[in-house]
């Protein structure tokens, strides 16, 4: 065990593994303390806790743990996944401890563990098995992978498998059924296997999008993963109507309209608890129809608030907004910003039995349940209006509007924000100043927007730097002030770049949200009052500390978590 002595800090003593990454300046002790502390509040240990936070890679962590429990560190990724016992251990113990088995010797069990403080799942191997579990470090992002590739394997569902027969498409569309037995061109076995590997490939890589598109003599696919398209297949352009028709088959659309844009959804299973819906938009182009997949995966509706890329105030600003009992909390930014993952975390915070939720949403991308969800249909005459004067008639507690769109909207969402409801919803502006002047040049008159408004979050999502790969990048002096860095906190500045590993996407792995929180504060509040514009609220927003979203991805590129070129690329207006 450690023999390591507590660190004193400013409120408290380290010791452990926090106090030997503060030794090893590995780890300043202001962060050591506050990951001490937030591994307390959400009742993870502090080893959990440290990974979430990203400061510090994969194999850095191993190797303090190791040292810290005098446990052995190897590498996972040593070991042939064929061979490893996983049998001996029942598949949920596996999925919910993280934990694998890798070999067993007599009456003892050696499993790969990231945390060795989890003494509960070493108990429950015990119990269940009758052998006794040796645990041995290993890398947690190495650990994850594989424990998901076999966990897949066990369920039958693996990439190779699942692309071959793909039985368990649930379609959900609210257009006609087409009855497509006779087709061959839908049919076809190698159409449909294709289509089904462009599904699954899309799922595994992380995308958020796939865009399959016709052109004179070429036919693409291209996924977005992070944020940035990439070019994946080159089908030959005379399948390109056949891929239509199947896509169109699966989503429940009509397969002999091509003149026309049609949207629809479809749902695949990928195991016995995971499910993924795509939302499918088709558009008729000069060669052919362009079909673009939007990957809803459920799950990211339910990331939790700390996993969004908040800092510690603008989390507090935010958690503080949404639990009051009444007002408006807008969220602002361009398309692919994040924005419906942060209403959605709040939803799900909010969502309690004694709160009555209901959404206007177009269209509903993930289903929550407990919470009362309307896709907005103009062709129907239910408009976002229409849904609000509505759900003002059912009692409701809180009330999410997919965008503010118009003057009608606007007001009732204000109206309702005043009359002892809580109303969130997203507006398409620049920055969080801007969304005020927005509202004002809608028609919503100013006491009304001061009176109702709460917060004004603006986002963007940056690529998040791999841990494994990133590496130091050396920058002139001239260039970190130009970008807004402070000349004093230069001398000390560790600034990271993408490198490029079989485990990330050139460099870099997911995202992380970039934000700047604005409180209506009552200085904020005369500014509009008596009819300031966005310079003036930005202004005053500086002088009361508020980070703008480019202070924001700075403090990220600080941090190790992303690289500066990725900041000015999402914050460059």
């Amino acid at each position: 065990m450690s023999n390591v002595n507590p660190i004193a800090t400013g409120s408290a003593a380290l010791s452990g593994l926090a106090a030997r990454l503060v030794r090893d300046k590995l780890l300043s002790a202001q962060d050591a303390e506050k990951i001490n502390n937030e591994s307390v509040t959400n009742k993870v240990s502090f080893l959990v806790r440290l990974a979430e936070s990203h400061k510090l890679d994969a194999l850095t962590i191993a190797r303090a743990a190791s040292e810290e429990f005098g446990i052995p560190l190897l590498d996972i990724n040593a070991f042939d996944p064929q061979s490893l016992p996983v049998k001996a251990v029942d598949a949920k113990l596996i999925s919910r401890h993280r934990i694998l088995p890798l070999f067993k010797r007599g009456t003892r069990l050696y499993v790969a563990v990231a945390d060795p403080t989890n003494v509960a799942a070493l108990d429950e191997i015990k119990f269940n098995t009758g052998l006794v579990p040796e645990p041995i470090l290993v890398e947690e992002n190495k650990l994850n992978t594989l424990i998901d590739r076999n966990l897949d394997s066990q369920q039958g569902n693996s990439l190779a498998e699942m692309s071959e027969v793909l039985d368990n498409v649930d379609v959900g569309a609210e257009q006609m059924p087409v009855d497509a037995t006779d087709n061959d061109d839908v049919n076809d076995k190698p159409i449909v296997r294709f289509v089904n590997k462009i599904l699954l490939d899309a799922i595994n890589r992380g995308a958020s999008d796939i865009h399959i598109e016709p052109y004179e003599r070429q036919y693409r696919v291209r996924f977005r993963t992070d944020g940035v398209l990439q070019e994946v297949a080159s089908p030959p352009p005379a399948l390109a109507s056949r891929i239509a028709s199947r896509v169109k088959i699966l989503a429940k659309l009509d397969i002999s309209e091509r003149r026309i844009p049609q949207d629809g959804r479809m749902k695949i299973r990928v195991s016995q608890t995971r499910a993924i819906d795509f939302r499918v938009s088709t558009l008729p182009t000069l060669f052919g129809e362009k079909i673009v997949l939007r990957i809803l995966d459920p799950t990211s509706a339910t990331l939790g608030v700390d996993r969004l890329g908040f800092e510690s105030e603008q989390k507090e600003a935010y958690m503080e907004a949404i639990h009051r009992p009444y007002g408006m909390v807008l969220v602002t930014g361009p398309t692919g910003s994040g924005k419906t993952v942060t209403l959605y975390t709040a939803l799900n915070i909010l969502n309690t039995p004694d709160r009555n939720i209901s959404t206007a949403e177009d269209p509903v991308e993930i289903n929550l349940m407990g919470i009362n969800q309307v896709n907005i249909n103009e062709r129907a005459k239910l408009t976002f209006a229409s849904a609000l004067r509505a759900f003002l008639r059912q009692d409701p507690d809180v009330i999410m509007v997919g965008e503010i769109r118009d003057l009608e909207t606007a007001e009732i969402a204000i109206k309702a924000a005043q009359t002892g409801h809580m109303v969130i919803s997203t507006l398409h502006t620049n920055d969080a100043p801007q969304t005020l002047g927005r509202l004002v040049n809608m028609g919503v008159p100013p006491f009304n927007i001061a009176s109702a408004v709460n917060l004004i979050i603006a986002q963007r999502l940056a690529r998040r730097l791999c841990p494994q790969c990133r590496k130091p990048v050396e920058l002139p002096k001239t260039a970190l002030l130009q970008v807004g860095f402070r000349e004093e906190e230069i001398p000390s500045l560790r600034i990271y770049g993408p490198g490029g590993c079989d485990a990330c996407n050139g460099g870099y792995k997911g995202r992380v949200g970039i934000y700047q929180v604005m409180p209506m504060t009552p200085a904020i509040g005369q500014i509009i009052l008596r009819g300031g514009n966005a310079t003036d609220i930005a202004q005053q927003a500086r002088k009361e500390g508020i980070a703008d979203l480019r202070q924001s991805g700075l403090r990220k590129v600080r941090e190790g978590i992303t690289s500066l070129e990725e900041v000015e690329r999402v914050t460059n207006e």
